[in-house]
């Protein structure tokens, strides 16, 4: 007889109600204190943002918010750390073009 034991049962953590994010239309399953990169990663989202030169594409890189490679639009506002960010019901992420200056009056 085998048991089913996993990473939180085996700590004594109570696991918390998911909750919805949606990535460029696409609705994501989150749950409470994960990053927004993360739940992007669990959702199989790997690039969420285009370089300025080359339009190449990037997602979460160093996982700290040192490299900057995890900026996202995020409710609107453009060159937030993804990794950094903690994820939120209800909140919008969008891929970020380039700079991430689109439609700003800068």
């Amino acid at each position: 007889m085998t048991r089913h034991r996993s990473p939180a049962v085996l700590v004594g953590a109570a696991t918390e109600t998911a909750f919805e994010i949606t990535f460029d239309g696409r609705t994501l399953s989150a749950l409470p204190g994960q990053s927004v990169a993360a739940v992007l990663w669990s959702g199989g989202v790997l690039a969420w943002r285009t370089t300025r030169v080359g339009g190449r594409p990037r997602g979460a890189f160093c996982g700290i918010g040192q490299c900057f490679d995890c900026l996202a639009t995020i409710n609107s506002r453009p060159n937030r750390r993804a990794c950094l960010v903690p994820a939120r019901p209800g909140d919008a992420i969008t891929t970020q073009e380039g700079e991430g200056h689109a439609g700003l009056a800068v």
